[in-house]
């Protein structure tokens, strides 16, 4: 025996055969209260024999008939376990025509010449010993009935040859046999019924149970619904069962009578009985079982009908009633319920104590509860009789009642819901006739722990760093502990998961990161946890095995296996092409199926080495391209479409030069590609002439009339055939110069910078092109003024297509011009038209060039200017207008002088001392004023107001009041420019209406005249001194219009009916005010100068 237990080792490798220990083994344990006992344990060695020796026949059958191959093992412990292989050790396939039986033979419903062989092996395995066992092989051949000869015949019977032969049957049962049988099993192991039918053909099984129906989750079917099996048998599976078996001749049926037996089982085991001298008590011990077992009772393990009397102990059947027991009445009964199938033994003893409460449970021992859940109590107790448990809280408190606490039998209190306020101390009191005792215990409500920020759901690509939060809120006088976890296990051993506070980090997130992580919050008292779950998702894996099937000359079947979505589905997959004969290593797009699809039917040309590779793609983008497929090279075949862009333009006079896009490698369709080219006149009656040329794009037919319409067609053509009909074009040949000039060319002036030109338009026939247009070609001759030739470069207009006249902006006022007009055509110009001269009228001049005021004295100041740069006629005289600015900038009133135009020079005599005056300067024509120049200038002091302005000058207090000032003036300087500077660009319609210029006048559309046009002069900076006043009043004259602002061609666009396209800009300011009007404040820059 095993030192310090009851356990018995029987060492059979060292201590003799197992043989020797082969019995029966029961365990007695026993001490001065009584002996209990076990069940009985049997002990058998395991046995595994060896086939006898036997000599078995080969075995011949005519095909379709059924056949039995016995096994037949040797019986063995456990028995063994049966299966049939060949000599390879290769399990023979088994079907609904041949299959092993529970017994283990072999069973051929009907035999076919495939089942001819000569190794059908049974093996033997018995598990326990760990060894095979090998049945003799059995031979067997199978021929056809019309192959037997006169000696097999002859071993056959005339019934056996025909109801056995190949002829087809209806169903009989090999086994079981009869119409039916009888079967028993044991409460709770597996039922297992079998039927199997020879016949021909082969015939089904079907299963049912008589007046009832097969346990849905207990049934099974085996060995092609050969076995029926049902699991945990009980009583209610009792029943007949039948199989039926079934092919197309009829159907035959077996019925088996199951009958379910049991060993005995509880229903009530013997219990341990504890009483006190003088109580009474019983010990119950029932079982079932079928059939009904029998009860019997044993006393300390020797039966109870042997034992001495006990006037305190009666027996009645499966009780045992014990009544005013004593202490000798202590003792270990055994309860024995037994039947055929098996036995149950039950231990219990009955102590009968006298002994005082004695609470078992520690003093003062503090419980730790969370919030709102129950609290235990313990109050472990012994004593005899049974004492009886109270509860009480607090010192002074009364026992505690039972709508509010539960009570256990083993004096466990319990507190459903434990608040704040079940806090305190607990006394448990327990009393039997004998005496009293009580404990005291502590009990604390802690505060749940909480996750109050909980992680969540992430998707993300793979490569990114993702971030989980956990926060965590719990009572601060417990202990808390917080761990990550990753799909319910560590997390992995890797530097990038890092945990910082309440957060766990994944860095370079890979695909193995992707699951479930969960933060864990634990104290000595409660645990929480949140979980979430991580996707790592990324562009698909790119696809793979790809096949090329169903190969046509122009379609193909390619087919392939997706690669893994990485946790995106894949919406779409993308199929391109290589062309390796054409285009090596270029690929192209083939075609897109969805994301679902894993084949596709692709549409191809004749005459291409085909490649193909597929991408698939997802959100998240596309994947790597596949592995390239096998290649396909198509048939050649005619081409299946003609060159684009097919054109007919003469190079030359004489010659008409065909053009066309080739067609690329891809779209010949075979070799030897080539272009029919086919042209003839149009308005002619001539027949096609046509010409087959190599792959080129162009060919040129020479000795052509000049510019006459041609049809023209090119069609492609390879080695295989020709392509469909091509579409017809129309083109010219060459063109030549235009023969005739415009005639009856005249000019009508507008105003002094614009004109208007008319002339006829020339025959079609002569334009010899396509008419582009006519070109006006005019300069500026003798200026009116000076009198004098001098040569200017020319100016050319170009006005598209057929019209017949336009205006020629941008001219010079009163000044010479001579112009003329050739027809344009794609060869060129034509002749040029007699030429016409016009002049323009005076305009307004353009301001003096120049004003300066030099030699100021104490009431005089002189001007010197020069004359205007563009007078645009005859200066008739000049205006000069002034008018002082006294020390709060007003302006007083203003003095109007005019100056013969001769003069450059001019005094002014009689002014004021020590002030400043504003001058306004222009000179004028017999058309009218031109822009003005303006200046301002001071006249001296006398000599004592100097003297003392400079005694104040040099103090300092006055300089540092003077840089005060002008800092603050600089600043207003600069918001006042902002502000002014705010606007922009106006439309001409309200410039026009603001000028009023009667020269420059708005002309309607309709007629091709003007609409607005721009003013470019380039006025130049005023001179030191020269200022803007703020109202704005000084007036600029617009400048003459530039010609670059018009038309078409060299130097300008026009509309269609030649008139001008622009707008002009530029500002214009009021004539200054007369005496004091004004109510503007000056600019702030003249506040400035009054100080210099």
């Amino acid at each position: 025996m095993k030192p310090g237990s009851g356990t018995l080792i029987i060492n059979i490798m060292s201590e003799g055969k197992a043989e020797t220990y082969e019995g029966v083994y029961q365990c007695t344990a026993r001490n001065e209260r009584g002996a209990a006992i076990s069940n009985n344990i049997i002990v058998r060695p395991s046995r595994s024999p060896l086939w006898t020796k036997e000599k078995l026949k080969p075995i011949i059958l005519p095909s379709g008939q059924s056949l039995i191959l016995s096994c037949r093992p040797p019986i063995g412990l456990p028995p063994a376990i049966i299966f049939w292989m060949d000599n390879s050790f290769q399990r023979l396939p088994q079907n609904e025509r041949v299959s092993q039986g529970l017994n283990g033979d072999l069973y051929f419903s009907n035999v076919l010449p495939e089942d001819t062989r000569d190794d059908y092996i049974c093996y033997a395995r018995f598990n326990h010993t760990q060894t095979i066992q090998q049945k003799q092989p059995i031979s067997l051949k199978v021929i056809l009935v019309d192959e037997l000869n006169d000696t097999t015949a002859a071993n056959l019977s005339d019934t056996e040859f025909y109801a056995k032969s190949n002829r087809e049957r209806p169903p009989t049962f090999l086994t079981p046999e009869g119409n039916a049988s009888n079967k028993e099993e044991l409460r709770g192991n597996v039922l297992s019924l079998e039927c199997i039918a020879e016949g021909l053909p082969t015939p089904l099984i079907y299963w049912i149970k008589e007046d009832g129906i097969l346990p849905i989750n207990r049934t099974f079917y085996r060995n092609f619904q050969k076995t029926l099996q049902i699991i945990q048998v009980s009583e209610a599976d009792s029943g007949n069962y039948q199989c039926i078996a079934k092919n197309a001749l009829g159907a035959i049926h077996h019925t088996i009578s199951v009958t379910v037996k049991a060993a005995p089982y509880w229903i009530m085991a013997p219990q341990n009985l504890v009483l006190s001298p003088g109580e009474d008590g019983a010990l119950i011990c029932r079982a079932n079982g079928n059939p009904k077992p029998r009860i019997s009772w044993l006393s300390n393990g020797v039966p109870i009908e042997i034992v001495p009397d006990d006037p305190s102990r009666k027996i009645n059947g499966d009780t045992i009633i014990f009544s005013n027991v004593q202490e000798r009445s202590s003792a270990v009964y055994q309860c024995n319920a037994s039947n055929e199938y098996g036995y149950l033994l039950g231990n219990a003893f009955v102590n009968v104590l006298a002994e005082p409460p004695r609470i078992l449970t520690s003093a003062d021992t503090l419980y730790q509860v969370i919030a709102n859940r129950p609290a235990l109590l313990d109050c472990a107790f012994f004593g005899s009789p049974l004492p009886t448990i109270e509860w009480f809280k607090g010192t002074k408190g009364s026992a505690l009642r039972e709508d509010i606490y539960v009570f256990h039998e083993n004096g466990t209190l319990e507190i459903p819901v434990a608040q704040k306020d079940s806090t305190g101390t607990y006394t448990c009191v327990a009393r039997n006739k004998l005496g009293m005792a009580k404990n005291e215990v502590h009990l604390e409500i802690k505060e749940p722990t909480r996750i109050i920020k909980q992680p969540e759901y992430a998707v993300v690509q793979r490569g990114s760093t993702v971030s989980f939060e956990c926060k965590v809120k719990h009572d601060h006088t417990l202990i808390l502990t917080v761990i990550w976890l990753k799909d319910n296990g560590e997390l992995p051993s890797d530097g990038r998961f890092t945990i910082d506070k309440d957060h766990l980090e994944v860095a370079d997130v890979s695909d193995s990161d992707g699951g479930t992580y969960t933060c864990v919050a634990n104290t000595t008292l409660d645990s929480v946890s949140a979980s979430a779950v991580l996707s790592v998702v990324d562009v698909p894996n790119p696809p793979f095995d790809l096949e090329l099937t169903d190969q046509l000359d122009k379609s193909v079947q390619l087919s392939w296996t997706p690669g893994d979505d990485n946790n995106s589905p894949i919406t779409k997959f993308i199929i391109e092409y290589e062309d390796a004969m054409h285009e090596a290593g270029l690929w192209h797009y083939q075609a897109e199926v969805p994301g679902t699809q894993t084949t596709a039917q692709l549409k191809l040309s004749p005459y291409v080495n085909y490649s193909f590779r597929v991408m698939a793609e997802n959100s998240l983008g596309r994947s790597l391209p596949s592995e390239t497929s096998e290649q396909y090279f198509t048939k050649a075949a005619e081409p299946d479409k003609n060159p684009m862009i097919v054109e007919g333009l003469g190079s030359e006079p004489d010659n008409l030069v065909i053009t066309w896009q080739p067609l690329n490698g891809f779209e010949s369709n075979g070799p030897g590609l080539q272009y029919k080219v086919s042209w003839r006149q149009k308005d002619g009656d001539d027949e096609w002439t046509s010409v087959v040329v190599a792959n080129v794009s162009k060919y040129i037919v020479s000795g052509t009339p000049t510019f006459v319409p041609y049809l023209i067609k090119v069609q492609a053509l390879n080695d295989v055939g020709f392509a469909p009909e091509p579409a017809v074009v129309m083109g010219h040949s060459g063109e030549d110069l235009p023969m005739v000039a415009p005639g009856n060319v005249h000019v009508n002036v507008v105003n002094s910078t614009l004109a208007e030109v008319h002339w006829d338009p020339v025959p079609l026939k002569s334009v010899r092109g396509h008419l582009q247009g006519y070109r006006i070609y005019y300069w500026k001759s003798q200026s009116s003024s000076k009198r004098n030739r001098r040569h200017i470069e020319k100016k050319i207009l170009t006005f598209q297509g057929s019209k017949t006249h336009g205006m020629l902006p941008g001219l010079e006022p009163f000044s010479h011009y001579t112009l003329h007009v050739r027809v344009v055509n794609g060869k060129g110009e034509g002749p040029a038209s007699p030429t016409r001269v016009f002049h323009t009228p005076e305009g307004v001049p353009s301001a003096p060039s120049s004003l300066k005021i030099i030699n100021p004295t104490l009431d005089s100041l002189t001007l010197e200017w020069d004359p205007p740069s563009h007078p645009n006629g005859i200066l008739t005289e000049y205006t000069l207008k002034y008018q002082p600015i006294n020390s709060t900038h007003e302006l007083g009133p203003l003095v109007d002088l005019k100056i013969p135009a001769n003069k450059t020079r001019w005094t002014l005599k009689n002014l004021n001392f020590s002030t400043r005056y504003k001058f306004y300067f222009y000179a004028q024509t017999s058309a009218g004023s031109g822009s003005q120049i303006t200046e301002e200038a001071v006249t001296i002091m006398d000599e004592a107001m100097a003297s003392r302005q400079v005694d104040i000058a040099t103090q300092g207090w006055f300089i540092g009041l003077m840089c005060a000032v002008a800092l603050l003036i600089l600043i207003l300087l600069i918001v006042c420019f902002i502000r002014r500077n705010k606007g922009g660009k106006y439309p001409v319609k309200e410039k026009e209406d603001a000028h009023a210029d009667p020269e420059i006048q708005p002309m309607k559309e309709d007629d091709g005249t003007f609409g607005e046009y721009s003013d470019a002069e380039d006025h130049k900076p005023l001179k030191k001194g020269s200022r803007t006043p703020s109202d704005r009043t000084v007036k600029k004259e617009d400048s003459d219009d530039s010609l670059v602002d018009y038309g078409e061609g060299v130097n300008g666009q026009f509309n269609e009916d030649g008139s001008f396209i622009g707008q002009y800009s530029g500002k214009k300011e009021k004539e200054p005010a007369e005496g004091n009007e004004s109510s503007e404040a000056p600019s702030p820059v003249n506040a400035m100068n009054s100080f210099v």
